[in-house]
C-alpha cells in the first residue's frame, strides 16, 4: 500500500495503452497483477485501444471485482461493445453519430452533461431506491390492522 506525503492512501488513476494492454493480457500473471492495480485506481483511462479490447478491460473488472460496479463512457460506433460490458453504459451524441447512445443505459447530449447525471439524478436514484426499499421491508415485516386486534 503506498502512502502519500501527508500519510494518507495514494490515489491515481491508471492509463493504459492497446500495445501495453496486449503486452499485459498475453501472461496470466501480469493479468493478474495488472487487475489488482487497476482497482487501486480511482480511474482506468484506456487510450489507443481496440473495441474488442474496450469490452475485454471491462470485462476484466467486472470477472475479478464482483463489489464494484464498472461505467463505461463512449460517443461512437467503436465503444458500443465497451458500453454494453460495463454495469452502466453512458453513451453521448455528437459527430461521431447515434451508435453509442443506442446502446447505452443512459444517453446525453454533451460530455459535460456527465457530472450532473453522476451526482444529480444518480444520487436522486439512489435515493428514491432506498425508499421503495424500505418501504417494502415496512409493508411485509409490520402487523396487519387485524392481527393486532387477536
Amino acid at each position: 500500500e503506498q502512502l502519500d506525503p501527508l500519510g494518507g492512501k495514494a490515489e491515481f488513476a491508471l492509463v493504459v495503452t492497446g500495445e501495453a494492454f496486449i503486452h499485459v493480457t498475453s501472461d496470466e500473471t501480469l493479468t493478474a497483477r495488472f487487475v489488482r492495480f487497476a482497482l487501486e485506481a480511482i480511474s482506468v483511462v484506456a487510450c489507443r485501444v481496440s473495441p474488442k479490447q474496450k469490452a475485454e478491460l471491462v470485462g476484466l473488472v467486472r470477472s475479478n471485482a464482483h463489489e464494484k460496479v464498472t461505467l463505461a463512457i463512449g460517443d461512437g460506433a467503436n465503444d458500443v461493445h465497451m458500453i454494453t460490458a460495463a454495469h452502466v453504459g453512458v453513451g453521448i451524441r455528437g459527430v461521431e453519430g447515434m451508435q453509442a447512445a443506442r446502446a447505452s443505459d443512459y444517453s446525453i447530449g454533451e460530455f459535460r452533461l456527465l457530472r450532473p447525471l453522476l451526482l444529480v439524478h444518480g444520487r436522486e436514484c439512489y435515493r428514491r431506491n432506498t425508499k421503495l426499499i424500505l418501504y417494502t421491508c415496512l409493508l411485509y415485516t409490520s402487523p396487519s390492522p387485524r392481527d393486532r386486534q387477536k
